[in-house]
């Protein structure tokens, strides 16, 4: 009896566990129903926030090549290394074993990590190589991630960094050809969604929201290896000559093209340190100097084109100086009577005062002006400066001063590419950075019997009785004018601190090439032009010549080779 009483217990009990289990059960199918169901969409979004993430795809930067498909800016593939401070924080990531692997201070990263404890985007290393990724990812530390960007690198190295540029860390272009051509050569980044596991990595592609687009490569009128023979020739210099600093630029005449554009002091745009304003700034397009006696060849231009002037006229320069308004120009010796080729090879300042002041002040500065003189090159470089030319009304000895190269400021690409006009039968071309299929359009501003005069008078500057011989190249007729210019300083011109520049083109017979070579303040004895920027012309231009295939002109070296084969 007292078995069969307790029955009823017994069944109450399972009962009560019936139900319980019925209404967990119930319970779970409900929840399953809200979520798969009623609420699918809500938790869809939750668990896609925790899982899925839109990531940038980062688009590739366009090459820069030289006009012969030389590299001189490509972009490579890195990873660069972040953090969530948030997580990492909460997960209690030691910092120790990433500072190590980065060579970073450990105290730095994690001041650096609890300064910015809200945030869940932290740079801890940008641009580190592939490999040194993988060791990052290896120590699977929470809230610690890869990103892949690229990363720019300049073959040439200081070689060409003043012509290329460069871009900052974000790949956007801030200087030189890196600037002027940023929307070509920029991408447009795409995106896509990811799923990430528990520690952040990349496990799978889910969708491509939008694929990334390459920028546009770009092929120079540079010659890298012209531009290498013209780097290493004027960093010797330089050096040899204590100089301050120094430009280099030539330019094909035919076209336009700039085929090497060197600057001392460089730079290494592959190495962020080095990258001061005072270091990175391209001298041959922004720096403005007074050209001095290069000035000569142009005034004679205006002359002759006046119809009052030819080749053979005479011109009385004694007693060796002259007096215009309260100023004495002087000569550094009484030459007598000149012609107006001797004028250029004697580089007489009064004699070509007395031409200058025999025209208008409108052909005089016109000539200028048609020259390019006061006005940027066209080749839109940024930064170039257009240089200074007054055209008010002028008393006769600034006139005449202008006419032997003061009073009026170039750059060195500016004056080259005037140059490059005598040398090619009087057309100007803007000067171009970028290699072209054909000429482009020109601008006659002289006659081609005025150009072929002045290219016969310089060719006796840089014969054995003229100033310029030191630039002579070897089987080639070259044609030029030295300049040496007292450097202007606050309060005047200083009596020892010169520029030394040679201007000139080859072979003068039929020029193909036009250089200008301007060393600032060399400190170590010689200081004219001929001595200290000839050396750098020939040596360059004689490199050129050869690199190029361009046939010798020396009519008696081509006379005696001639003979030598037939013999």
């Amino acid at each position: 009896m007292k078995n069969v009483n307790h029955i009823p217990h017994y069944n109450l009990r399972r009962y009560i566990v019936f139900m319980v289990f019925a209404m967990a059960i119930a319970g779970l199918l409900w929840r399953a129903l809200s979520m798969q169901v009623v609420n699918r969409e809500f938790f869809k979004q939750q668990g896609d926030a925790r899982q899925l993430r839109v990531v940038t795809v980062p688009a590739h930067r366009g090459d820069i090549y030289d006009r012969n498909g030389e590299p001189l800016a490509i972009s490579t593939p890195v990873d660069t290394v972040w953090l969530n401070p948030v997580e990492s924080l909460k997960e209690g990531t030691e910092f120790t074993k990433l500072a190590e692997v980065l060579g970073l201070e450990s105290k730095d990263l994690k001041q650096k990590v609890n300064s910015n404890s809200k945030r869940e985007f932290l740079y801890v290393k940008r641009h580190v190589d592939p490999e040194l990724g993988k060791k990052v990812q290896a120590l699977k530390l929470p809230g610690v991630y890869l990103q892949r960007e690229y990363k720019r690198y300049y073959p040439a190295g200081e070689v060409a960094s003043h012509l290329i540029g460069f871009s900052n860390v974000d790949d956007v272009g801030q200087e030189g050809i890196e600037l002027a051509y940023e929307e070509w050569l920029r991408g447009v980044a795409g995106s896509k969604k990811i799923i990430r596991d528990r520690l952040g990595r990349a496990i799978d592609d889910v969708e491509r929201i939008k694929s990334a687009e390459a920028g546009k490569s770009i092929y120079l009128s540079i010659d890298r290896r012209i531009q290498y023979l013209a780097y290493r020739t004027l960093k010797a210099a330089v050096k040899e000559h204590g100089a301050v600093a120094g430009s280099a630029v030539i330019l094909d005449v035919t076209t336009g093209e700039v085929l090497a554009m060197v600057n001392q002091p460089s730079f290494n745009a592959n190495d962020r340190r080095q990258l001061k304003p005072d270091a990175y700034r391209n001298r041959a397009v922004t720096d403005v100097f007074e050209p001095g006696s290069t000035m000569k060849p142009i005034t004679v231009a205006a002359a002759l084109e006046t119809g009052k002037w030819h080749e053979k006229d005479n011109v009385r320069t004694s007693p060796g100086y002259m007096r215009v308004q309260g100023n004495t120009i002087k000569d550094i010796k009484n030459y007598g009577k000149l012609d107006i080729g001797e004028i250029i090879l004697k580089s007489s300042n009064v004699g070509i005062s007395k031409i200058a002041l025999s025209i208008s002040q409108d052909q005089q500065l016109g000539m200028y002006q048609n020259f390019g003189f006061g006005f940027d090159t066209g080749s839109g470089y940024p930064g170039e400066s257009s240089g200074s030319l007054n055209i008010g009304q002028l008393g006769d000895f600034e006139r005449a001063a202008m006419a032997f190269g003061y009073g009026v400021s170039v750059t060195p690409l500016q004056l080259v590419r005037a140059y490059a006009a005598i040398a090619n039968d009087g057309v100007i071309f803007p000067a171009s950075f970028i290699k072209l299929d054909k000429p482009p359009q020109g601008e006659k501003i002289i006659s081609q019997k005025t150009a072929k005069a002045l290219r016969s008078m310089m060719q006796k500057v840089v014969s054995s009785g003229g100033t310029g011989f030191d630039a002579s190249v070897p089987n080639y007729h070259v044609a030029g004018k030295t300049g040496t210019v007292h450097k202007f300083i606050a309060g005047g011109y200083a009596e020892d601190r010169y520029l030394s520049i040679f201007a000139g083109m080859a072979p003068a017979s039929n020029p193909r090439l036009a250089m200008v070579v301007m060393l600032n303040e060399p400190s170590k004895g010689e200081y004219f032009g001929g001595q200290v920027a000839g050396p750098v012309f020939s040596k360059v231009m004689s490199g050129a010549m050869r690199l190029l295939n361009i046939a010798p002109d020396d009519l008696k070296i081509v006379r005696n080779m001639q003979r030598g084969g037939q013999a």
